[in-house]
């Protein structure tokens, strides 16, 4: 064990108060796989922690069998899903744009892409299952159309999906397109462009319509007033990567400036929806240049962070907020890019204050080649995080020396009162009191196999078992 992880275990403890406590790790990146061709996203089903789920944008979603999690993964020769005969390949910001797994995918096999469709270029949302007798494969029979958003124009087609802590389909297709929103979409709430979207993909509110199968959340913001009931929040231009907090529930969603700031937006897991981010008025926190900028709008939420378009990138990429167990001292810190000048930046967000923002790409470069064009972040079930080449490669994020947190869960003490990779009675105490305390190093488990954030009786037969295998 290094020296690191024991000063860690030092202060996991209380056992240590000084400045190592707050040292943060060294860390780089590690080529998983490369060879793929305009990747714009990985994912990984609930609970599926051997494998990695490759979008492409021209049609094509492969897998990476991670092996041991550590080093590079395996390809597998043959795609999940061939899509690309119904993807339009036109344009740079057309494609297969978004993946998303059902909460229960392990018992129905449903999983959800968002595409623009090459026949009418506008943005749809289709059901798929995996096939009844190959896991890796996708089935081409039962395809259910969720729902589609016209596009005017062809750029600014969002793509992000995902379900949210509380089961509903979250998805976005941008502004329209065009420039400075021509059709003020963002500031309307009688379309479904320029906002963020809602639905229940297990329910139907629409049994006659075959184009359209879901229900509308009945708290969704405007249902029962003026407004598509779809909306969630709106006053977006074209949101890009965006992610839910896998330990908090807060949702994040990055939005790609005009011409002047690019910008980081926070909704908290407590929101009720219905927040307007300003676009088209406000591009950031400050007036949209040019004839279309205004004053804030009546509810205007202003974003966490920003910074300056054609200064220190073109084009933010969203991230995540780390919450895997791979690297102690990172959790809570957000991880977000920028497409054109690969800058990565991470910090805390603490409702209030932006905290201990620092630039990272330079810390992150792997040891051989540049992460360039970054497309998106990504996560796998475990919470370990990537980072995606529009080049074709996937990378992950590691500590410098090769320390990895999850490789001995049950290894909480030793007789100094730090791990030391023995698994003795030591350790069945120091967890005792973590679980006691409801310290979140007690979170081993919870309904997908992963760590929930919630520490209760689950966690503690996890240690059991744990403890009983060793280390």
């Amino acid at each position: 064990m290094s020296i690191r992880s024991r000063m860690y275990g030092l202060c996991a403890a209380g056992l240590l108060l000084a400045s190592p406590c707050f040292a943060q790790t060294e860390l780089t990146t590690e080529l998983v796989a490369d060879g793929f061709s305009r990747p714009v996203f990985v994912t990984a089903p609930p609970g599926d922690t051997e494998r990695l789920f490759v979008v492409q944008q021209r049609g094509l979603i492969r897998i990476i069998e991670l092996g041991s999690g550590s080093g590079p993964g395996t390809v597998r020769s043959t795609p999940f899903l061939d899509f690309t005969s119904f993807v339009s390949q036109s344009g740079n910001e057309r494609g297969l744009l978004g993946l998303a797994f059902h909460p229960d995918y392990e018992n129905n096999g449903f999983f959800y892409i968002n595409f623009t469709d090459s026949q009418t270029h506008n943005t749809r949302i289709l059901r798929l299952s995996v096939s009844p007798t190959d896991p890796n494969v996708a089935a081409l029979t039962g395809i259910t159309s969720v729902i589609g958003i016209n596009q005017p124009f062809s750029n600014h087609n969002g793509g992000w999906t995902a379900f949210g802590p509380d089961g509903y389909l979250y998805f976005n297709a941008g502004d329209g397109g065009s420039g400075n929103d021509p059709q003020n979409h963002g500031q309307r709430t009688d379309t479904l462009l320029g906002a963020m979207l809602r639905i229940d993909v297990d329910n139907d509110d629409f049994p006659g319509d075959p184009d359209n199968n879901y229900a509308i959340p009945p708290d969704n913001p405007f249902v029962g007033q003026s407004g598509r009931d779809e909306i969630w929040s709106f006053g977006l231009r074209h949101p890009w990567r965006n992610s839910f907090d896998r330990h908090t529930g807060d949702l994040w969603i990055a939005d790609v400036g005009q011409n002047a700031r690019e910008e980081v937006n926070f909704q908290p897991a407590s929101s009720e929806g219905g927040e307007n981010y300003g676009w088209r008025l406000r591009e950031g926190t400050i007036a949209t240049p040019g004839s279309v900028g205004g004053p804030r709008p009546p509810g205007n939420v202003d974003p966490i962070w920003e910074y300056n378009t054609g200064v220190d990138g073109c084009a933010i990429t969203g991230g995540y907020v780390y919450r895997g167990c791979r690297i102690h001292d990172l959790w809570g810190t957000y991880f977000v890019g920028d497409f054109c000048s690969a800058r990565i930046w991470t910090f805390s967000y603490d409702g209030v204050n932006v905290n201990d923002l620092q630039e990272r790409q330079a810390d992150l470069q792997p040891p051989s080649g540049s992460i360039t064009q970054i497309s998106s972040f990504g996560e796998d079930a475990k919470g370990d995080l990537y980072i995606v080449s529009l080049s074709g490669r996937v990378f992950r994020l590691i500590a410098a020396d090769g320390y990895n947190g999850c490789d001995c869960p049950a290894d909480f003490s030793g007789p100094a009162g730090v791990p030391d990779g023995i698994v003795d009675a030591d350790d069945f105490f120091a967890y005792l009191a973590f679980f006691a305390d409801g310290d979140l190093r007690a979170d081993l488990t919870g309904p997908d196999g992963v760590p929930d954030g919630v520490i209760d009786a689950d966690d503690f037969f996890e240690f059991l078992a744990l403890f009983a295998q060793g280390c």
